[in-house]
């Protein structure tokens, strides 16, 4: 059971490192990142108006999302959200054909479910001493 809840946690906090990396990167140059997620979409389906306003949020999000992964606080709620912007991201790959990131988007998603279904090995996080 110790391992269990050891290896939960080690995976909890480097997929939580990893999204809270995406976005404090992102988050100073946030114009920047709009107008390169807007050029990258522009001969694609997806209109501008849908672009824009996900390219401000993804940031904000993936930044969120690590932190209460880190902490362990909310971590079904961040699970499930970082699992449905891993899903908006893999459509996004497909409509602009990028297909060589879709296998991190994707291996970032299986995280996500498995610490999702594997939840009752949260020992070490705010949420177990929180909400006994």
């Amino acid at each position: 059971m110790k391992e269990y809840r050891l290896g939960y946690v080690l995976a909890r906090i480097v997929i939580g490192v990893s999204m809270f990396g995406h976005g404090l990167v992102r988050l100073p140059k946030l114009e920047g990142f709009k107008n390169f997620m807007v050029k990258n979409f522009e001969s694609s389906m997806v209109p501008e108006f849908l672009v824009t306003p996900f390219a401000y949020a993804l940031p904000i999000l993936e930044f969120a999302v690590g932190i209460l992964l880190i902490i362990g606080l909310f971590t079904r709620q961040a699970l499930v959200l970082g699992a449905i912007l891993m899903i908006m991201l893999v459509f996004g790959s497909t409509m602009i054909e990028n297909w060589g990131i879709i296998d991190s988007q994707l291996i970032h998603s299986l995280i996500f479910i498995g610490l999702l279904l594997g939840i009752n090995y949260n020992y070490w996080s705010l949420d177990s001493k929180l909400y006994k």
